[in-house]
Parts: C-alpha cells; sequence; structure tokens
C-alpha cells in the first residue's frame, strides 16, 4: 500500500510539472494558481468565501490567503474583507481572471490530451478519489473534469 501511494504522489506532482511549464510559460501563472482560479470560477457568481475555497481545493485558508495576493495583484481576483471577520473574507474572479482562466484552460486540456493513455479507467479514478476524499466531501467532480 506504501509504495502504491508514493507511486500516486510521484505521479501526480509529473503531471503538475507538465502543466506547470506551458502555463508559466504562456500565462504566467503555476498549475496550483490555475486551480485556484478554476475553483474559484466554479462557485456562484465566481466568489468564494476564503474558508469554502480552501477546502475546495485542499489547502488551508491562510494558504489561500498567500496564494491569492499575488493573483490579486495581477487583477485576476479581488478580494473583500468581511466586516467582522477577516476569515469571512470573499474572493471574486476578475474579468482579467475569466480571460486568463479560458486561455489556460485550452493550454490545460492540451496537455492533459498530450498524456500517456492509461489503463486505469476515470471511473476507477473517480472511485479512489471519493474513498480519499470521506463521505463528508462536498466535492463530488469527477477528477478528470476537475483538472480539465
Amino acid at each position: 500500500m506504501n509504495a502504491l501511494v508514493f507511486t500516486l504522489l510521484d505521479i501526480a506532482g509529473l503531471i503538475e510539472k507538465r502543466l506547470d511549464r506551458p502555463l508559466a510559460g504562456a500565462r504566467g501563472v503555476s498549475f496550483r494558481e490555475y486551480r485556484l482560479l478554476k475553483s474559484l470560477s466554479e462557485f456562484p457568481g465566481s466568489r468564494a468565501m476564503r474558508v469554502e475555497l480552501a477546502q475546495s481545493v485542499g489547502l488551508t485558508p491562510s494558504a489561500v490567503t498567500r496564494a491569492l495576493k499575488p493573483l490579486e495583484k495581477l487583477g485576476y481576483v479581488v478580494t473583500e474583507k468581511g466586516e467582522r471577520d477577516a476569515r469571512q473574507s470573499l474572493a471574486r474572479l476578475t474579468q482579467a481572471g475569466e480571460v486568463l482562466l479560458a486561455d489556460a484552460d485550452a493550454i490545460v486540456a492540451d496537455v492533459v490530451a498530450g498524456l500517456p493513455a492509461m489503463s486505469i479507467s476515470e471511473g476507477q479514478l473517480a472511485e479512489l478519489h471519493r474513498g480519499l476524499a470521506g463521505p463528508a466531501a462536498s466535492r463530488t467532480v469527477p477528477l478528470r473534469a476537475a483538472i480539465v
């Protein structure tokens, strides 16, 4: 079982590297930043509380706050502080962020299409994802849909 876990982590790292290079070269964002923007775009009105966004991408709220700062400086997101509690701050995708995301989606789709064929089905991957996320997980998006 340990070997499987480490193999999955290695595979994830290799895929992330394949996605990072073209995204950074063409749009100046990392795959992690892309995932954050993509997740934000999937919330109603492309707006989410920092805590919700953190949960959707598997980061801590403070890590999301740090990751949003450069994206905010570039004009891809805006954050609105909560009146009484900073943890209630909202992030919103801007029009520039939507344009970047559309371009980045095409880049990600090209990279994913170029990945080697796998003998594991999307259903098996989705089942593994659900098993790892646990029954309380709110995310029900299939794994492939989460990256494309």
